[in-house]
C-alpha cells in the first residue's frame, strides 16, 4: 500500500506531436549523421554493447565530443552551482562536454519554475524550436531548491541530463519486465499528486518504446533511468529500488554511445 507521503515523484516525458517528427528527424540528421531516420541500427556497430546498458534513442544521438551549451533560465547560485556539479557526472564516461554559459542561443536551457516537474527534451529533440522555443526551458527541476538533499540534486539532475542525451525511463524499455498491475497503476496515477489521465499514464508508464528505435534493450535495475515503483503496483509485488547515481551499466554504455573520451 503506498501512503500519502510515500508520494512517487516522477520526470514526464516531453514527446514531439506527430506533425513535429519530421523537423525532428531533419535536425537529429543534420546534427549527428548516425541518425538517418531511414537507417537501421547494425548490432555490429561497435557502439552497440551487447552486455546490459541504458536504453537510449540511436536517431537522438548528439554527435560524440559535442558541446552542449547551458544556460539558467532561473534559480538561485546554490541550485544552479548544484546542478552544474551533478551533471558533470556524465562527462566522466561519455564523449560529451556541458558549458555553462549566459548566451542566449544555448543548447540546454534550465528552468526551476515553469511548472512543478521534473522533465528534459529527449536528446536533439531540443533542437526543434517549434516546440522548444529558445525563450523557453528544455529542462525544468520543478522539485529542487536551495535546501534539498545533496542526494535528491544527483538522483534528479543526473536523470535529467541523461534525458538530455538521449536515454529513455528504464521502466519503458521494451524488455523491462516489470508485471504492472494496470488497475493499481491507473488508479494511483490519476490521483494526487500527478492528477494523470488515462493517456498521459500509458504514455509514461506503460508504454513500451519499439525495440528498433533503441540503442540498447537489457534492462538495468539499477539505472539512474529507473524510477522506484512499490509493489503494490505490480501482480507478482515485485517493484524496483530508488537509484540516486550512475549504475556500472549506465556507465559502460554512455561510452559506447558516446565513444571518443579523451
Amino acid at each position: 500500500m503506498i501512503k500519502p507521503d510515500d508520494s512517487i515523484r516522477l520526470c514526464v516525458d516531453r514527446p514531439l506531436p506527430l506533425e513535429l517528427q519530421a523537423e525532428a528527424a531533419r535536425v537529429a540528421y543534420q546534427e549527428n549523421p548516425a541518425n538517418d531516420p531511414d537507417a537501421t541500427v547494425d548490432p555490429a556497430d561497435p557502439s552497440v554493447d551487447a552486455a546490459g546498458r541504458i536504453a537510449l534513442v540511436s536517431k537522438k544521438r548528439w554527435s560524440p565530443g559535442k558541446v552542449l551549451t547551458v544556460r539558467f533560465l532561473d534559480g538561485s547560485p546554490t541550485m544552479q552551482a548544484k546542478v552544474k556539479q551533478w551533471a558533470m557526472e556524465w562527462t566522466k564516461y561519455a564523449n560529451i562536454k556541458f558549458q555553462f554559459t549566459t548566451n542566449k542561443n544555448a543548447i540546454v536551457r534550465i528552468s526551476f519554475y515553469a511548472d512543478a516537474g521534473s522533465w528534459s527534451g529527449i536528446g536533439t529533440d531540443i533542437l526543434v524550436t517549434q516546440y522548444f522555443p529558445k525563450t523557453q526551458c528544455t529542462m525544468n527541476l520543478g522539485w529542487l531548491r536551495d535546501d534539498t538533499p545533496d542526494e535528491e540534486y544527483g538522483r534528479v539532475v543526473v536523470h535529467e541530463f541523461g534525458h538530455t542525451l538521449g536515454a529513455i525511463h528504464e521502466h519503458q524499455n521494451p524488455e523491462g519486465g516489470i508485471q504492472w498491475n494496470k488497475d493499481a497503476v491507473y488508479k494511483y496515477f490519476s490521483g494526487p499528486p500527478n492528477n494523470w489521465s488515462k493517456d498521459d499514464i500509458d504514455s509514461n508508464i506503460l508504454d513500451k518504446y519499439a525495440e528498433n528505435t533503441l540503442l540498447g534493450t537489457a534492462f538495468d535495475p539499477d539505472s539512474i533511468m529507473l524510477y522506484a515503483f512499490p509493489g503494490s503496483l505490480t501482480l507478482n509485488g515485485v517493484g524496483t529500488k530508488e537509484n540516486t547515481k550512475l549504475s556500472d551499466m549506465d556507465k559502460s554504455f554512455i561510452k559506447t554511445a558516446y565513444p571518443g573520451l579523451p
